[in-house]
C-alpha cells in the first residue's frame, strides 16, 4: 500500500497514528519535498505546526528504522509538467501530482484537497480534522481567587491572588521552572488550542503567541524575543451585571436614550473589562446589536454578541466591516494607539455606539489622550462620556459637552471662545475646562483646585505665553507683569525693544491678536515693582536633559513633576511646551513636525534644555 500523505495530516500526528493502530502497516510512505518545505518555513516562522510536523517525521523515520514501514521523501515535480497545468501552481496540487504518480492514497485532513483529488480520479482518504476537547495544560495552578499566574524558566511559579483591589503577587510553587518544563508546557498549550474547539491561536508570531483557551487569556514568550521561556495566563475572576455598579440606573438610563460614546477608562487590574462586558451584556438584553473589537479577543460575553479582531492585521478594517453590519453599539478593548483613537472616532462620527476602553490614571487622563488625535472641537461628539474604574467600583463618572462660554477665572469678555466642560455626571460639577489658548490646548481644573493669593491657575497660564511670545523675539531677560485679563506689560532689556515692537508695530500687534490681549513694552528701568521680580533664577528653573529614544518617540527625562508643564529649548530658541508624564518624561512623537525638529537638533549636538516655573 503507496501513501502519499499532506502537510495537514502530517501536522497532526495522524500518519504514524495510522502505523501504531495497524491500518497502515507495511505502508510505503512518500512525502512529497513540498511538504517538508512548508514545514521549514512555519518552524523558521516561529510556528508550532512547524515544529509539530517535524516531528511527525522523526516519529515516521523512527517506524521506518523498526521495519514498520517504508519511508520516503519524494523531490517535487517542477511547476510545469507533463500532465499539463491543471497540476501545477499550488502545493496542493503539487501534492496531488506525487500521489498519481506513485499509484498512492492521498492522506488528507482537508476537505478541498479530497474534493479535488476525487475529481482527479485519484484514491483519497479524508479524515476530518482532529480537534477533540481538551483541558487547559497549566489550569490546575488556578483556583478560585487567582486572577493570573506566571511560569518563567528559572523562576518559581508566581501567581496573582485575592479579591479585585485587594490582590497578592504570591509564589504558588517552591520549586523554580527549568527551561524545558516552561517549553513543554507551552507546546501542550499550543497543541491543545489548535486541537480544541474552545480555544484559538490569537497571535502568532516569532516568539510570541497569544491564546485565547475559553476564559483564559495566554501569552507564551521565548527567545529571542524574552530573554528566556515565559508563560503568563490571566483569567477574569467576575462576572458582573451592570445594575450591581454605583450610578448603574443613570448610566443605563443614558445608554438606551441614544446612541453614546463612552470611555471606560482606569489602570491596569482596575476592573474595566469586567465593567465593558456587563455594558455590552446590558445593551445585547435591551435590544441592541452589540459587537466587539479586541485585540486579542478576551471579553467574556454571551454567544449573541459577535468578537471581531484586527482585519489583516489592522482595526480600521475591522471597522470598515463593522459599519456593514450596522451594529447599535461596538465594545473596542483596547483603545490605545492613535490610529485606534481615530478609528473609534470615525465609527462614533458614523453614528454607532461605542464604548472604549482605555488605560488612564485619573479620568480626565482619558479624554486627553483625544487632544492632538481628532479636531479638538469634535471630541464632545465623539466621547460625552468618561466612566473611571478603580478596584472593581465606579469611582467618578463625567459629562462631556461643548459651550461658547467665557473660561473661569477670566472676566474679558473678548476671551469668549468654545470650551469643552468636564461636569461630575451625579451633581453636574464643572470638574474641568479644556480649549484653545494661543494655539495650544489647556486643561483647566475648576472643582478643587483653589486659586493661589498671588496668582489663579488661568493667570499664571496666560503669563506663560506672553512670555513665551516675547522671549522668541527678545535675546536678554523678559519680565511680563500681567494687569488684568486682557492687558498686561512687558519689560526687556533696552537693546530689545525695537526687536520686540518690530517695524511699525507689526511684531507685538501680531502677538496681542494671537494671545487676546493689549500688551504694552517697556525697558527693565522702568519697572516699578519688587527687585526679586526682575530675578530670573527666582521664578524659572532650567535644567540640561540628555535625551532617549524610542521607535515613536523622543524622551526627555526631566526633573519635573508628573503633570506640571514645561518649556522645551534647544539652544535659547523655544521649541514647545508640553506636560511631564509619569517619571517626569516628555515625550515627543517621533516622525511630527516638533518631533523632527527635535531630532535634527539633537543630531547636530545642539543644547537641548527644559525651563519650568520654580515653586
Amino acid at each position: 500500500m503507496n501513501v502519499v500523505p499532506d502537510t495537514s495530516v502530517v501536522v497532526d500526528g495522524r500518519v504514524s497514528e495510522r502505523v501504531e493502530n495497524g491500518s497502515f502497516a507495511d505502508a510505503a510512505v512518500f512525502v512529497p519535498g513540498i511538504v517538508v518545505d512548508e514545514l521549514e518555513s512555519q518552524a523558521n516562522r516561529g510556528k508550532e505546526t512547524g515544529w509539530d510536523g517535524l516531528d511527525e517525521l522523526d516519529r515516521l523515520a523512527r517506524l521506518a528504522d523498526e521495519g514498520r514501514i517504508e519511508f520516503q521523501y519524494v523531490d517535487s515535480p517542477p511547476a510545469e509538467s507533463g500532465r499539463g497545468s491543471s497540476y501545477s501552481g499550488t502545493n496542493d496540487a503539487i501534492i496531488r501530482h506525487v500521489a498519481a504518480d506513485h499509484d498512492a492514497l492521498l492522506f488528507t485532513s482537508d476537505r478541498v484537497q479530497a474534493r479535488v483529488a476525487e475529481a482527479r480520479g485519484i484514491a483519497v482518504e479524508y479524515v476530518e480534522p482532529y480537534v477533540p476537547s481538551f483541558a487547559l495544560p497549566i489550569a490546575s495552578f488556578f483556583d478560585d481567587q487567582t486572577m493570573s499566574v506566571h511560569l518563567k524558566a528559572g523562576v518559581r511559579p508566581m501567581a496573582k491572588r485575592g479579591h479585585v483591589g485587594e490582590m497578592r503577587y504570591e509564589a504558588i510553587d517552591e520549586d523554580t521552572l527549568a527551561a524545558d518544563e516552561v517549553r513543554q508546557y507551552a507546546h501542550d498549550i499550543l497543541d491543545s488550542a489548535r486541537r480544541s474547539d474552545e480555544a484559538f491561536v490569537e497571535l502568532d508570531e516569532r516568539g510570541m503567541q497569544i491564546v485565547q483557551f475559553g476564559a483564559y487569556r495566554i501569552a507564551i514568550a521565548r527567545p529571542p524575543f524574552s530573554d528566556d521561556w515565559e508563560i503568563t495566563a490571566v483569567r477574569a475572576l467576575v462576572q458582573t451585571d451592570l445594575d450591581e455598579y454605583d450610578h448603574a440606573a443613570e448610566l443605563e438610563s443614558r445608554l438606551l436614550e441614544g446612541k453614546r460614546g463612552v470611555l471606560v477608562a482606569g489602570a491596569p487590574g482596575a476592573g474595566k473589562s469586567t465593567l465593558a462586558q456587563a455594558i455590552a451584556r446590558f445593551l445585547g438584553d435591551n435590544g441592541n446589536v452589540v459587537k466587539t473589537m479586541e485585540k486579542p479577543r478576551d471579553l467574556q460575553v454571551g454567544p449573541e454578541i459577535t468578537q471581531y479582531t484586527a482585519l489583516g492585521g489592522r482595526m480600521d478594517r475591522t471597522a470598515d466591516s463593522l459599519l456593514l453590519v450596522r451594529p447599535d453599539y461596538t465594545i473596542f478593548d483596547e483603545v490605545r494607539k492613535t490610529s485606534d483613537f481615530r478609528v473609534f472616532a470615525d465609527m462614533r462620527l458614523a453614528g454607532v455606539g461605542m464604548v472604549g476602553v482605555v488605560h488612564a490614571s485619573r479620568a480626565i487622563d482619558a479624554l486627553q489622550r483625544l487632544v492632538g488625535r481628532v479636531e479638538f472641537g469634535m471630541i464632545p461628539q465623539i466621547v460625552d462620556t468618561v466612566v473611571y474604574v478603580e478596584d472593581g467600583r465606579i469611582q467618578t463618572v463625567y459629562d462631556i459637552e461643548t459651550e461658547v462660554k467665557l473660561p473661569e477665572g477670566m472676566t474679558s469678555m473678548d476671551l469668549t471662545r468654545p470650551v469643552i466642560t468636564v461636569r461630575d455626571f451625579e451633581t453636574e460639577a464643572l470638574a474641568y475646562e479644556l480649549y484653545l489658548f494661543s494655539r495650544q490646548v489647556v486643561t483647566v481644573p475648576v472643582a478643587g483646585e483653589p486659586e493661589t493669593e498671588s496668582e489663579s491657575g488661568v493667570s499664571r497660564l496666560a503669563r506663560r505665553e506672553i512670555e513665551r511670545e516675547i522671549r522668541s523675539m527678545a535675546r536678554g531677560h523678559v519680565v511680563v507683569d500681567l494687569q488684568s485679563d486682557d492687558r498686561a506689560v512687558v519689560y526687556v532689556d533696552a537693546d530689545d525693544i525695537a526687536a520686540v515692537i518690530g517695524p511699525g508695530g507689526d511684531r507685538i500687534d501680531a502677538v496681542e491678536d494671537r494671545l487676546g490681549l493689549d500688551i504694552d513694552v517697556r525697558t527693565h528701568e522702568e519697572w516699578q515693582g519688587p527687585k526679586a521680580a526682575l530675578d530670573e533664577d527666582e521664578t524659572v528653573s532650567q535644567s540640561a536633559v540628555s535625551p532617549e529614544f524610542t521607535p515613536h518617540h523622543v524622551v526627555l527625562p526631566t526633573p519635573v513633576s508628573t503633570g506640571e508643564t514645561a518649556d522645551v529649548y534647544v539652544d535659547e530658541t523655544y521649541l514647545l511646551t508640553a506636560t511631564a508624564g509619569r517619571g517626569g518624561e516628555i515625550r515627543v512623537s517621533r516622525g511630527s513636525d516638533v518631533g523632527e525638529r527635535l531630532e535634527d537638533a539633537i543630531d547636530d549636538g545642539r543644547h537641548v534644555s527644559v525651563r519650568w516655573e520654580a515653586e
